[in-house]
Order: structure tokens, then sequence, then C-alpha cells
């Protein structure tokens, strides 16, 4: 019996998106700087993060999109050939 190895970039994509987030953090926590400037580019620094993350979301959104699409013209096809295939035997 063999298994089939199903592989998920999910889970490895949010590892590396945490781990560049904690990075920046770190890096501007550890970056000589005052006060201000240090808020300032944690407030840009997360402004950027939420414009990548919608980004992201809307990427997923549209792959969904398409995904859903080419799965129901695959269903369709399958079942007129199923169809084509029970005519022909019948006949």
């Amino acid at each position: 019996m063999t298994e089939s190895k199903t592989s998920s970039y999910g889970p490895t994509l949010l590892t590396f998106l945490a781990g560049a987030a904690v990075g920046a953090v770190v890096v501007a926590l550890t970056t000589p700087k005052t006060g201000p400037e240090l808020r300032g580019n944690l407030k840009d620094l997360a402004a950027r993060a939420k414009c990548k993350a919608g980004a992201l979301a809307d990427e997923a959104g549209d792959t969904w999109d398409d995904l859903k699409g080419r799965t129901t013209l695959a269903a369709n096809d399958l079942k007129r050939g199923v169809a084509d295939a029970a005519s022909d035997l019948r006949g």
C-alpha cells in the first residue's frame, strides 16, 4: 500500500513571514535611534506589513476563485465524459 504525500506551503510561508517580522522588530529595536524616530519606524513597518498582508489576502482570494472555477469546469467535463461513456455502453 502506498501513502500519498501532500505538501503544504501554508505553514512554511507563515513561519517565514513570522520570522521576518520578528527579525524586523529586533533590528528596529536594536538600532540606536531616538524614541520618536523608533516609533515612526515601527508605525511605517506596521503599515507596510498591513498593506502586504492585504495584498497577500487578495492574491489568495483570486487564486481560490480561479481554483474553484477550474474545479467546476473539470467536474462538468467529467460528468459529460461519464454520460457519454454510459450512452456508448447502452448503445
